[in-house]
């Protein structure tokens, strides 16, 4: 039986996906759909279950196929059978006949791997596949430590496996080549070692770089003679590129990753995994990982009835501003619109208000753009400031709707009263405790493990104190408002990281702009760059963002 003839027997088909030298953000779009398509994705050796974690589905199976079952590497022609059984079986669950397997390698799957070993079975058996390109980590560990491999003088690359032992290295000697080694720390050396005696340069510059583009990267510059004492006085946990040449030289100037202003920070989020993919995501762009631990637990109100009412009410013509003082809200009568079959059109001729740009940025997802948020600080207080008095004389309807949280606050109620509104304030949606986190997690946080916390409300302090005990004194305290500060302060945490505005983008700009600041201080001391958790038991030096 023809190839053809067999793939048309089955739609299971498979893809090699290049999952990228370790930075998620270098997947390819393509690569991001497949995965989410995904029934079944083998993994590599390096790329695991986390890493795709946010962007497959809910029911799709993982297969190791970095590692056999007692954790040693699987050679290529085991992979390839691993990957062919699973294609089989991925077919054999599903009624049609039709599933998706992804087979995510490390890098790029056509430069130091199996593929031709594991595409050739799939072929053999008659499994139709795909082949998606992923970002080397020849080129992208180079680019993320600052090194170019080219430039007007060095004009080749030399790649290189480390332990190779057919490698001519007399090829590689001239200044002009730029050479690019991978591998294990010990075959590392061996191979500089092997250069160094074909000819090439004592004092020609090394960079070593381990956990490339991955926010654990760290990289390292020396001469070639100096490598081989380095190797055996540094641990290197996993594989390590070493780029020769002159064009290290540009690491001084180019180093852009490892300078990020929270680059290997690890930071405390202390929010519901919804609420926080923005702070989350704009950490990441600072440099720094985050761990989300929610403190609480959003549910419905006790009854219904209340907020049924409002929300005919509105519909009715009861009310002639709404005023959304949280996302949770926005989300709570979003989802009773729904129940209703009502949409955005429900709103017509009302008068919406914000209390801040994280609220505002929830109802333009809905399809509303606000009409009033504050000028200033961005809280009830500040949203009292521009709210205007009621008039008699221009606004036909004196009653607002506030549909807000069992545990809000009685600022803006009693304000807008006080400028001759009727409020109906409606309890939209319980705040509840969340359950305290792994103990491992508990633990982390009073050691001083993470080097930072990111405070959004000063519920999320009470709650994280309630459920997981205080920071460490050397954790950066950041909170997005004053009111928030004022409690982190009564629960006896200094308070580092004042946010200019309260929105999550503006708490995380603040935090960033701190270690900044460490940073300089530390450059300007002569000294070597800490994290804060580095730092632990050493007096913190507060500066305000």
């Amino acid at each position: 039986m023809s190839t053809a003839a067999k793939q048309a027997e089955s739609a299971t088909r498979v893809a090699f996906v290049g999952a990228g030298p370790g930075d998620p953000g270098l997947l390819t779009m393509r690569a991001a759909q497949l995965l989410a398509e995904a029934d079944v994705v083998v993994l590599d050796q390096l790329c695991r279950e986390q890493f795709v974690a946010s962007l497959v589905s809910d029911g799709v199976e993982f297969v190791d196929g970095g590692y056999g079952e007692a954790g040693t590497e699987l050679t290529n022609a085991s992979r390839a059978k691993l990957l062919v059984k699973a294609a089989k079986a991925a077919t054999e669950g599903h009624d049609d006949g039709r599933a998706l397997v992804v087979r995510l390698m490390d890098g790029d799957p056509a430069t130091f791997h199996g593929l031709a070993e594991e595409a050739g079975a799939c072929a053999k058996a008659g499994i139709e596949f795909e082949i998606v390109p992923g970002v080397s980590a020849v080129s992208a560990v180079p680019a993320y430590a600052g090194v170019p491999l080219t430039d007007s003088k060095a004009r080749n690359i030399h790649v290189v496996t480390a332990g190779d032992p057919k490698v001519d290295w007399a090829r590689s000697i001239d200044a002009c080549t730029t050479v690019v080694v991978l591998g294990q720390a010990d075959l590392l050396r061996d191979s500089l070692v092997e250069l160094r005696a074909a000819g090439r340069r004592g004092n020609t510059p090394v960079a070593l770089t381990q956990n490339g583009t991955t926010i654990a990267q760290e990289t390292t510059t020396l001469t070639l003679d100096e490598v081989p004492a380095a190797l055996r006085r540094a641990e290197f946990d996993g594989p390590v590129m070493a780029i020769v040449g002159s064009t290290v030289g540009h690491r001084t100037a180019l180093s852009w990753w490892e300078n990020k202003p929270l680059f290997g920070w690890k930071v405390l989020v202390p929010r519901t995994k919804e609420q926080s993919g923005s702070m989350t995501r704009r950490l990441t762009e600072y440099g720094a990982s985050s761990a989300i631990v929610p403190t609480i637990s959003v549910e419905p109100p006790r009854t219904p009835a209340q907020m049924e009412k409002a929300v005919k009410g509105l519909v009715t013509g009861r009310y002639e501003w709404v005023g959304f003082t949280s996302v949770n809200a926005v989300r709570a009568v979003r989802e009773k619109f729904a129940e209703f079959g009502l949409d955005v059109r429900a709103f017509a001729g009302l008068k919406i208000a914000a209390v801040g740009g994280v609220t505002a940025d929830a109802l333009r997802e809905w399809g509303i753009e606000p009409d009033l948020m504050p000028s200033g600080e961005q809280s009830a207080k500040g949203l009292l400031e521009v709210w205007p008095d009621y008039d008699e004389q221009l606004d036909p309807i004196n009653r607002v709707f506030l549909p807000r949280a069992d545990i809000a606050t009685e600022t803006l109620v009693a304000g807008l009263e006080e400028m001759g509104w009727e409020v109906d304030d409606v309890t939209a949606y319980r705040t509840v405790r969340a359950a305290p986190p792994a103990p491992e997690v508990r633990e982390a946080i009073k050691s001083g493990e993470f080097d930072a916390v990111c405070f959004t409300s000063s519920s999320t302090v009470r709650n994280l104190v309630g459920i997981a005990g205080k920071p460490h004194a050397s954790t950066v305290v950041a909170c997005i408002g004053p009111a928030t500060a004022k409690t982190a302060e009564e629960h006896g945490l200094r308070v580092d990281v004042l946010a200019t505005e309260a929105s999550a983008a503006a708490l995380v700009d603040a935090l960033a702009a701190h270690g900044q600041c460490l940073a300089a201080a530390a450059a300007e001391a002569g000294e070597k760059v800490r994290r804060p958790s580095e730092r632990r038991g050493a007096a913190r030096r507060k500066v305000k963002a």
